[in-house]
């Protein structure tokens, strides 16, 4: 079942002098948004599985697929994608994957912008939950999601291709 979501597609903000414009991703950044994931998490393939890696580290072709799932935003810095983020409707609250900031480009708030903006879309849209899952050795992401108001839950998930998962979630006001 479609449905329609109310949100305005720009929100910029100042960042060491650069603009940093995040932005409602189309099907011409997948390119860009496969290899920010791949930028983003490439320094954690050995504690992966190969399956673990390879879900988590979509190519161009699944990143479009992906984005007929729900939205997808980028962090967009001098004409570069920075970071992205997408969500996936489930009931009355949003899934939130695909997470990744680049290296470079990381202790800039681009996550925390990113996760607001999330937060911003579901107030619009009446979700009142947003989950997500990661792993236990994503620490820096871990931390970010708690600095927003993310908890571990009990709810049980499978692992990722054999890569342990965790569930967090925040409720929305």
């Amino acid at each position: 079942m479609a449905r329609l979501f109310k949100f305005s597609c720009k929100q910029a903000v100042a960042e060491n002098e650069s603009l940093v414009v995040i932005r409602i991703a189309t099907p011409d950044d997948a390119t860009s948004i496969a290899a920010v994931l791949l930028q983003s998490f490439i320094e954690y393939k050995a504690v992966y599985t190969s399956g673990g890696f390879a879900a988590t580290t979509p190519d161009t072709e699944e990143v479009r697929r992906r984005m007929t799932e729900g939205p997808t935003w980028v962090a967009v810095r001098d004409n570069e994608v920075m970071g992205t983020v997408s969500v996936v409707p489930s009931r009355e609250r949003l899934y939130v994957r695909s997470m990744a900031v680049v290296p470079s480009a990381r202790g800039q708030n681009i996550g925390v912008r990113l996760l607001r903006h999330i937060e911003d879309f579901a107030a619009a849209n009446n979700y009142k939950r947003l989950f997500l899952s990661t792993t236990p050795f994503l620490l820096r992401a871990i931390k970010l999601y708690q600095q927003i108001g993310f908890v571990f839950t009990d709810e049980q998930i499978e692992d990722l291709y054999g890569t342990p998962l965790l569930r967090m979630e925040k409720k929305l006001e």
